[in-house]
């Protein structure tokens, strides 16, 4: 889903279940601050979200901000934030079971029950998947097997309307993921199967209060868990974020102002690693807007138990041309916190400080009717950034983790949205030049262009449509020796309804059944089919 959203690049190597980078306008997956119904979610391990654990099944939609955020949410938005949110129960009770099946004999289930009365909203869901797999390596010594995997995810949200003004919200969410990869150093004479287990957990409790028309206010508690082990190799790392937010709001007129109070604690256990910090910060935001102009301010000051305080602002200012076009301009200062394991694991060194980035936009939107588009252009500097270097000050003989290297990232990105009778169409194109600044050369697994481009309609009682992406060519390592060629996929899909409560849905992946590499020596999958039902009472 992410790969067809403009600024975005995915990069995994293997099948589902294998470390998942999200290069967000070509940014160090580390560097986009990821929120599952407000929680934060984490590693202080690898740093950044877990894409690979993260359960589509319980997803109902996702909101992408691109560029530094660091002033609104603090330690990690140095390219972006994305919000997943799962569903939110109206209306009558609505319940819907699908299943499906696919290529490398996949087959999924899922349930869901949602609806509302007069005080309560709730939302259930359930999913099960399970995959015999591809083998995911190629030209390398490697367990020729296929690598399968099962999942079990769950998500269930409450809301209780104490009174007109008050408002109760909970969250939970769980995924499992158990998954087989080929490990390093594969012996031939002493065969083994690895496997990594996964489990992600989100819960968070809201208080919502509207005390007057121009006074309203959110007290949040969220918690999120992050486990990774594998075997027979054993490595276990658990990472546990706990976040406390007070959130005040006050509207007047065409002036709005923010004010917020955020606690976070993070916590790693990665033994012989087990340990903790907290970040405490104020946020202060302006807004105003009136038929032509919005101007949007920002300031945050975080402090930081392990290496003290860190201011962040953003400006933005929005001009509308006419009706239909309307320019804009920003710039922004962002950061991300060491990780625990770059502190205090045998590589770590307790000195390093934040990752830092500046960063202009412009940009120019049209939109009238049906017709949608927009240009983009920025430049985002990151300073101090943490990479692995020679020995020094830490315990480890091997090498140590630095504050060293410095990186651009500057690009354009179109993307548009049109509707020919009763075609829609939509694409968007980027062309970006993520670099090391110290030696000149591209960053890691990142295209300097790729893009989307898809159509759907209905032909009789049938939705039909096509996706397609493409990819220029990309460096597997840090010193552009190995490069990855470049690739084009075409996806097809359709449904229709069955029946009054049944609805039959199909896909086609990879049509042309290309073979491409997302990282060196990891295959991908070949051209997939995936057919399914579901249910859903009217």
């Amino acid at each position: 889903v992410l790969a067809r959203v403009p600024g975005i690049q995915i990069s995994r190597p293997g099948n589902v279940g294998s470390p998942t980078c999200a290069f967000l306008r070509g940014a160090e997956s580390r560097y986009t601050a990821v929120f599952i119904d407000g929680v934060r979610v984490d590693s202080q391990s690898t740093g950044g979200a877990s894409w690979q654990t993260i359960p589509l099944a319980q997803i109902d939609r996702i909101e992408v901000l691109r560029g530094p955020a660091a002033a609104v949410y603090g330690s990690d938005a140095i390219g972006g934030v994305i919000q997943l949110f799962t569903r939110k129960g109206d209306g009558a009770l609505t319940p819907s079971i699908g299943v499906g099946i696919g290529t490398y004999n996949t087959k999924k289930v899922d349930a869901a029950l949602s609806g509302s009365s007069e005080a309560i909203d709730y939302s259930l869901g359930f999913a099960r998947e399970t995959s015999t797999g591809f083998d995911s390596r190629s030209g390398t010594p490697h367990n020729p097997d296929n690598d399968g995997y099962n999942s079990k995810s769950a998500n269930a949200r409450l809301g209780l309307q104490i009174s007109k003004a008050q408002r109760v919200e909970l969250t939970a969410l769980t995924s499992n993921v158990n998954s087989q990869y080929d490990a390093f150093g594969y012996n031939l004479a002493k065969p083994v199967e690895d496997r990594s287990r996964l489990k992600l957990t989100t819960v968070g409790l809201n208080w919502l209060s509207q005390w007057s028309d121009t006074y309203s206010s959110r007290l949040s508690v969220t918690d999120s868990r992050d486990r990774y082990e594998t075997t027979p190799s054993y490595y276990l790392t658990e990472t546990n974020l706990r976040s406390y937010l007070f959130h005040n709001k006050f509207q007047m007129g065409m002036h709005l102002l923010t004010a917020t109070l955020e606690r976070r604690e993070d916590h790693l256990n990665n033994a012989p690693i087990n340990a903790i910090r907290s970040q405490d910060a104020l946020a202060l935001g302006y807004g105003w807007a009136n038929r032509n102009h919005t101007i949007q301010l920002n300031l945050r000051g975080d402090q930081d138990s392990a290496f003290g305080g860190y201011t962040t602002g953003s400006a933005a200012y929005g001009f509308a041309l006419s009706p239909q076009w309307r320019v804009t301009a920003s710039a922004g200062t962002a950061f991300r916190a060491p990780t625990l394991y770059q502190l205090f694991s045998e590589y770590g060194v307790s000195t390093l400080q934040p990752e830092t980035s500046r960063n202009l936009e412009l940009g120019l939107r049209y939109a009238q009717g049906t017709s949608r588009f927009s240009l983009v252009a920025y430049r985002n500097l990151v300073s101090n950034l943490i990479s692995f270097g020679t020995a020094g000050p830490c315990a480890s003989s091997i090498g140590c983790y630095t504050n060293t290297s410095q990186a651009e990232y500057t690009g354009l990105t179109f993307s548009g949205r049109q509707k020919l009778g009763t075609v829609n169409l939509h694409g968007s194109l980027d062309l970006q030049d993520p670099r090391n600044l110290a030696n000149g050369n591209l960053l890691a697994r990142r295209a300097r262009q790729y893009g989307t481009f898809g159509a759907d309609t209905r032909v009789a009682a049938w939705t039909v449509g096509t996706e397609a992406q493409f990819s220029g060519y990309r460096y597997d390592n840090a010193a552009n020796t190995t490069r990855l060629g470049g690739y084009s996929l075409i996806n097809l899909y359709a449904s229709t309804p069955i029946s009054k409560d049944w609805t039959l849905h199909a896909r086609v992946n990879n049509l042309t059944d290309k073979n491409y590499q997302l990282a060196n020596t990891y295959t991908t999958p070949g051209r997939t089919f995936y057919t399914g039902v579901r249910w859903a009472p009217q």
